[in-house]
């Protein structure tokens, strides 16, 4: 509930922040947009190396379980561990040219 609360008033809250028209009193001005931007790429970072690991971890346990399927195991397990990493990047590179 607190969650829903706090979603919607950062949404009351955004268009009076962002409603002004002159570039100096602008709360969304280019140091706050950077910071954003940096923030995106901190958030995408974390949920990509948190999936990561527990996929890892998924993989390892289904390896430790069972020896033999190895081969069926790892080939899923890399795919998976790039295409994460690939949302990475693009977040990342994104950033820079969102700029």
């Amino acid at each position: 509930m607190k969650k829903i609360f706090l979603v919607l008033s950062l949404m009351l809250v955004s268009g009076v922040a962002l409603a002004s028209d002159h570039e100096g009193t602008a709360f969304f001005n280019s140091y706050a947009k950077q910071a954003f931007y940096f923030l995106a790429v901190a958030l995408a970072a974390f949920g990509g190396t948190r999936g990561q690991s527990n996929i890892a971890a998924a993989a390892m346990n289904g390896i430790a379980r069972n020896p033999s399927a190895k081969d069926a195991i790892q080939t899923p397990l890399i795919l998976s561990l790039a295409l994460i990493e690939s949302l990475v990047i693009f977040t990342l590179i994104s950033v820079f040219l969102a700029k």
